[in-house]
């Protein structure tokens, strides 16, 4: 499952603020390394300047892993958040399907989608809620869709289907 970058991005900013291991990658501004990802092929060095540009390479180094196998003939499929949260009955019908399992359950897997999944750990919504989020400057936009184009993902401001996405359309 796959969402927006920029909205990824600002939840995972949330979630270092409560996270002391993932907090220390947002100060680690200068080691790309720390990701596991070897970003030495970029065309430019990569400058970790914003708050949202830890959460952003990791979501496009996860789509990027997510193509790279969909290139390589893994038969795998991907599922838009947004899309999920938009119709969750006819999308979890259409995962329940994809999975080979009874479309009848769909109605119980949406219902439980009124529960904080996330309510009994440190990463509930009531603790990260607060946080204030880093904004997204029509700079940090540029110089993160230089990273992101060059990692072949969708761009920051373009609808970022990904190929192989799940549709109930």
């Amino acid at each position: 499952m796959y969402r927006d970058i920029v909205a990824s991005a600002k939840s995972y900013y949330r979630l270092s603020m409560i996270a002391p291991a993932f907090r220390l990658k947002y100060y680690m501004k200068n080691s790309t390394d720390s990701f596991g990802v070897d970003l030495s092929n970029l065309d430019k060095p990569m400058h970790l300047d914003s708050n949202l540009t830890t959460g952003v390479l990791l979501v496009a180094v996860k789509i990027a892993s997510y193509l790279d196998l969909r290139r390589r003939g893994f038969d795998i499929s991907a599922l838009r958040y947004e899309d999920l949260v938009a119709r969750p009955l006819d999308m979890c019908r259409v995962i329940l399907e994809f999975c080979h399992l009874p479309v009848s359950l769909a109605e119980l897997a949406v219902k439980a989608f009124d529960v904080d999944s996330q309510a009994n750990c440190e990463a509930a919504k009531s603790a990260v809620g607060h946080f204030k989020e880093p904004q997204l400057t029509p700079q940090i936009k540029t110089e993160l869709n230089e990273v992101l184009k060059q990692l072949g993902v969708p761009l920051i401001g373009e609808p970022g289907i990904i190929e192989g996405t799940l549709s109930c359309d």
